[in-house]
């Protein structure tokens, strides 16, 4: 991170039962499962230590009992939530299945919340967490679509690839300097956390390659499947 650079990382939840089901969650409040909720416990051991000072979330269950139970873990204060952090609306395909979407919607979802939409609401949120916490590291538990719709702006639809989905609980590195967030890691382990060669993974992208984002970049990519 450069010298007074802000760290942002966007935490996805943990596993529900309905991503077991591969149905589509969007606004629909999904609690944890047991199995997330010990992701949710593991992650905050990797995060302890760290050196992060603050920990906010979406309102929706499954984000905000994620970021409870990370922050009691790895000794955070309680979370603050955040309403544009919301999970992507995907309108009639809420409880679906993605073979049942498939099926019904070949052409895509009507009425879906654009990634668009998704980038305008939840960016200028992680823009004023970084300027209220600069120079500092913060964690921000929200969704799977959220942070693939910010990482598809970024990447300029190079990422996440097709077939590439953000998996509960991993941790997508972000610094924001000037206003401007760029990206550092994505989509990896809470285990890969601390020492010099943070964060080493197969899918990790090196700070100094990645493109910045801001509000007046636009996507190339709006058509893609919904991640379950």
């Amino acid at each position: 991170m450069s010298a007074g650079g802000t760290r942002l990382t966007l935490v996805r939840h943990g596993e529900t039962d309905w991503n077991l089901q591969r149905r589509i969650q969007g606004s629909t409040d999904v609690p944890l499962n047991e199995t997330g909720r010990g992701q949710a416990r593991s992650a905050g051991e990797g995060i302890a230590g760290v050196g992060y000072s603050t920990i906010h979330s979406s309102p929706q269950a499954r984000a905000l009992e994620t970021a409870g139970l990370i922050a009691a873990v790895a000794g955070l204060g309680e979370p603050d939530t955040h309403y544009d952090l919301r999970e992507r609306e995907f309108g009639p395909a809420e409880g679906m299945t993605d073979h049942e979407i498939a099926l019904r919607f070949p052409h895509g979802i009507p009425g879906q919340e654009t990634r668009d939409s998704v980038v305008e609401r939840a960016l200028p949120v992680l823009l004023r967490l970084a300027e209220r916490h600069a120079g500092e590291a913060i964690l921000v538990v929200t969704h799977g679509a959220v942070i693939s719709s910010i990482v598809r702006r970024l990447t300029a639809g190079e990422r996440p690839a097709p077939g590439e989905a953000v998996f509960n609980l991993s941790l997508s590195h972000f610094e924001v300097a000037d206003g401007v967030l760029q990206l550092e890691r994505f989509n990896v382990s809470a285990q890969s956390l601390g020492g010099a060669a943070q964060c080493q993974d197969a899918d990790g992208l090196a700070g100094d390659s990645s493109p910045a984002v801001s509000l007046s970049s636009s996507s190339k990519a709006e058509a893609d499947a919904p991640q379950v």
